[in-house]
């Protein structure tokens, strides 16, 4: 009979106490802190995964081949992942409710008619997930479906089945009989993760996992979770719009810095290989409070459209609101543009908005929002023909940005005349096509654009 023990687990981190405590110490949190009941395995639940035993090899003698990858058939999730899947991988795909998780990852199963394909929910019947494939309008007679959570029969089924690739959706419903708590708990999650793992580097067979998040936009469950799988995706957007961003937060086998961009459809998940397309409005050229700014995230550069209002308060306390950008920023820059430029916006209402429902932290924009907020506030239009990148200081001043190349090179891309930068920028632009003007303080942008 295998020994069980009772141990208070965090919920948050996975950290241990033999009693209950009130705020974690490892985290920080409070009331975070579960009783479950860890219970040994027996030598005869283990893995049947199991491979030879390895010994100490010296790193000169390892051969430097290139890994052969798996097409996914989508080249937006293809470029995330370092150019495809890397067969005995473990990715987890996290993300909110209703964000099209499920819906990529059965879309990628349907896809990929090639292969032997595993899906496997713990949430949805065979009819809910019938249904979504007929929205998707795929068809695949190599996609097999299986509605399970007990780890013990899903791997007599991969056995069975002997799949090329197999989807999990989700980690949190997945539970092991060695184990008593119930799922979704760290002691689960865990170790369903781990004997993942341990499946996908014997077998070669990469294992996707579907993941949940907290309400504070971290995934759940515990952080070693993170640490198992090789590569990480999340999911973000708002529900409200169409895009979806899906952005790599790990990955062992490419680079960390890139983003996806998709468009939710009544038939799945659509790539969207030229974000500043769909990001800028075509017809600006009469429409003040106007401005493009060349932003930058990760590594991936694209153009938004930066909207401002700036109106008589009504009431008696002056509004400021924004979508997609930061309030406080926002402040900052007004108060930027009262104190060193002489403009006096104290008693205007301020609304200030980036196209497209996405979020934007990148501080090259700032010269766009003031440029924005100027252009509604004299209410005449920025030339539709001029981008922005440049970062306000507090003094006034336009400070360099980052990847200040790719910035411009993305501006004369998408057809751009000028592009404003800051003074001291440097990088190679001699070969740009594109006009490059270059600004120190906020007085003289304002000069060349509303002169």
């Amino acid at each position: 009979m295998p020994k069980s023990r009772t141990v208070y687990i965090c919920q948050n981190c996975g950290a241990e106490a033999p009693k209950w405590i009130g705020r974690c110490p490892a985290c920080g949190q409070w009331n975070t802190y579960v009783e479950e009941i860890i219970q040994k395995s027996s030598k005869t639940s283990e893995l049947k995964f199991s491979g030879p035993v390895s010994e100490p090899v010296s790193i000169s003698e390892i051969a430097s081949t290139a890994e052969k990858r798996i097409d996914t058939k989508s080249n937006e999730l293809n470029r995330l992942l370092g150019g495809g899947l890397v067969r005995g991988s473990l990715v987890l795909l996290g993300g909110e409710p209703g964000i099209g998780k499920s819906t990529i990852a059965l879309q990628l199963a349907l896809t990929m008619n090639e292969f032997r394909i595993l899906y496997i929910s713990g949430e949805e019947s065979y009819q809910q997930i019938k249904l979504r494939a007929d929205r998707l309008k795929l068809k695949s007679e190599n996609c097999f479906i299986l509605s399970e959570i007990l780890i013990e029969n899903i791997f007599t089924q991969i056995q069975n089945t002997s799949p090329d690739i197999v989807i999990i959706d989700s980690v949190q419903t997945l539970q092991t009989e060695d184990i008593e708590s119930s799922p979704g708990s760290v002691s689960q999650v865990r170790e369903c993760a781990s004997r993942l793992l341990k499946f996908a580097k014997n077998s070669s067979v990469p294992v996707i996992l579907i993941g949940h998040i907290t309400k504070d936009g971290s995934l759940a469950g515990p952080k070693i979770l993170e640490h198992i799988v090789d590569t990480v995706l999340l999911f973000e957007g708002d529900n409200n719009y169409v895009y979806r961003i899906l952005r790599v937060l790990k990955n062992r086998f490419g680079p960390t810095s890139e983003l996806g961009i998709f468009e939710m459809q009544n038939n799945g998940l659509k790539e969207i290989s030229n974000p500043s397309r769909i990001l800028i409005s075509p017809d600006t050229e009469n429409m003040s409070g106007v401005a493009i700014a060349s932003t930058i995230d990760g590594i991936r550069p694209f153009l938004i459209e930066v909207q401002a209002l700036v109106s008589s308060a009504v009431y008696g306390m002056p509004q400021r609101s924004t979508t997609g950008f930061d309030i406080r920023r926002l402040n900052m820059l007004l108060a930027v543009l009262e104190k060193k430029a002489g403009f006096r916006l104290a008693t205007k209402d301020v609304f200030l908005n980036i196209a497209g429902g996405i979020k934007v932290n990148d501080p090259a924009i700032d010269l766009a929002v003031i440029c924005a907020i100027l252009s509604s506030s004299f209410d005449k239009p920025v030339n539709k023909k001029i981008c922005f990148a440049g970062e306000v200081g507090l003094s006034g001043e336009i400070r360099p940005v980052n990847n200040i190349d790719l910035r411009v090179k993305e501006a004369e891309r998408q057809g751009f005349r000028e592009i404003l930068i800051a003074n001291n920028n440097i990088g190679p632009l001699s070969r740009a096509k594109i006009g490059i003007t270059k600004v120190n303080k906020v007085e003289g942008a304002i000069k060349i654009l509303f002169k």
